[in-house]
């Protein structure tokens, strides 16, 4: 299947990683407003969204991997602290606390770099090795049953069905206040599954 990035990808990203062979593509033009530099997780105040800016010339259209990081905004302390703020009284924060902290203090030039090393940690914490290759090119004409690039998406209208996946419902950490909210970033299913979050994903995986 074809991925594009993500920034703490959502359970259906992970999800779908763990069900085949992935190709991630980082030369298609980059999305605005997309899960590319975003994520959605749980807060006090409901779902939120945490957005890394990036920088990108109006009206140019550039590859996603060229796609630098705006560094003039103090958005590492920004997301790491409502992550803190989110996540501190959730069962298995303490536990992985200190594998998230670091990447909120050192400095990535490009997107795509930050991503690709949250994402290897988000697999070595779920003991997930899937095969995952990077595209060298633009992916052409792939299969659209098998293209998530824009699928996976936080804009309704660019959604689609997707019969292989059904969301799972887990422990959250504002349960007693809010219904179970799907699908959010993979770290709100690690922080309040720990290691159980694997069987949450194949669980949502529908065969």
């Amino acid at each position: 299947m074809i991925l594009s990035t993500a920034y703490l990808g959502n359970v259906q990203y992970y999800a779908k990683l763990m069900s085949g062979k992935a190709v991630i593509d980082l030369y298609e033009h980059y999305r605005k407003q997309s899960y590319r530099n975003r994520c959605d997780i749980l807060t006090a105040n409901g779902t939120g969204p945490l957005i890394v800016p990036v920088l990108q010339p109006s009206g140019i259209k550039k590859p996603t991997r060229d796609i630098r990081i705006d560094s003039s905004k103090k958005w590492q302390h920004q997301h790491w602290q409502a992550i803190v703020s989110a996540y501190r009284s959730s069962p298995y924060f303490v536990h992985y606390e200190e594998r998230f902290a670091p990447f909120y203090r050192r400095r990535y030039d490009f997107l795509v770099d930050l991503n690709a090393e949250l994402q290897q940690t988000v697999l070595d914490l779920l003991r997930m090795k899937p095969r995952i290759a990077y595209s060298e090119s633009y992916v052409q004409n792939p299969d659209p049953a098998e293209d998530f690039r824009d699928a996976l998406s936080p804009k309704p209208r660019l959604q689609r069905p997707d019969p292989a996946f059904r969301a799972a419902p887990y422990y959250q950490v504002f349960t007693e206040r809010y219904p179970f909210a799907a699908n959010l970033s993979i770290i709100d299913l690690l922080f309040c599954e720990g290691p159980d979050s694997t069987g949450i994903l194949r669980d949502s995986t529908v065969r």
